[in-house]
């Protein structure tokens, strides 16, 4: 996910200092992804290098931080709105694919003796299935239920994006658990056939 480009959206509505811009980031996100205030800070100084963004105003004393120090607001520059409008105009690429910690550990265990990967796939069904409860208990209550406000419908499409990617897991480790059980078929005739093999070729010599 581009935190980059969305603080720099976020940005386009008006100047910002950086606990500001992380309220913003989570509240129209439903706090999915929860910004540390350090990221924020070392983004917009990347933000600010680059020229896409730019200190507007000095404020008082930052309730956050000691009294003094000062924090700085921020806004979008011209090319920082440029890049926001190519972001929204060009597809997330699918060419290089984020690190799926899930698909790592079974491709992993899948190679290695002594792992019972059929329960580990158990588990981990378990533990999605219970997660998209969660979802769409959320989405049957509170404000992803009936969205008003922007950022309520804003909470909501995440929500959905979260209940399609538990259902596409829950997929996905069925479709797992065929495939390590049709291998150990294909297993396990090999081995039956094997002495049949060999005693054809012994009565024919």
């Amino acid at each position: 996910m581009s935190i980059r480009q969305a603080m720099l959206a976020i940005l386009e509505q008006g100047p910002m200092y950086g606990y500001q811009l992380r309220a913003e980031f989570e509240q129209r996100t439903g706090e999915t992804w929860p910004l540390n205030i350090g990221q924020v800070y070392t983004t917009l100084t990347r933000l600010e290098r680059d020229g896409l963004v730019e200190v507007v105003e000095l404020g008082g004393a930052d309730d956050h931080q000691s009294g003094s120090e000062r924090h700085v607001s921020y806004r979008a520059t011209e090319a920082g709105r440029g890049e926001v409008s190519e972001w929204f105009a060009t597809p997330v690429p699918r060419s290089q694919p984020p690190r799926d910690e899930l698909a790592i550990k079974l491709a992993i265990a899948v190679t290695l003796p002594g792992v019972d990967v059929g329960t580990i796939i158990q588990r981990q069904r378990s533990a999605t299935i219970a997660a998209l409860q969660d979802y769409t208990r959320l989405k049957r209550t509170g404000r992803a239920a009936a969205p008003e406000a922007p950022e309520d419908l804003a909470w909501s499409l995440v929500l959905d994006s979260l209940v399609f990617d538990a259902e596409a897991e829950v997929r996905w480790l069925d479709h797992c658990e065929a495939r390590l059980r049709r291998a150990a078929l294909d297993r396990e005739d090999v081995r039956r056939d094997a002495p049949a093999a060999a005693t054809t070729e012994e009565v024919t010599r």
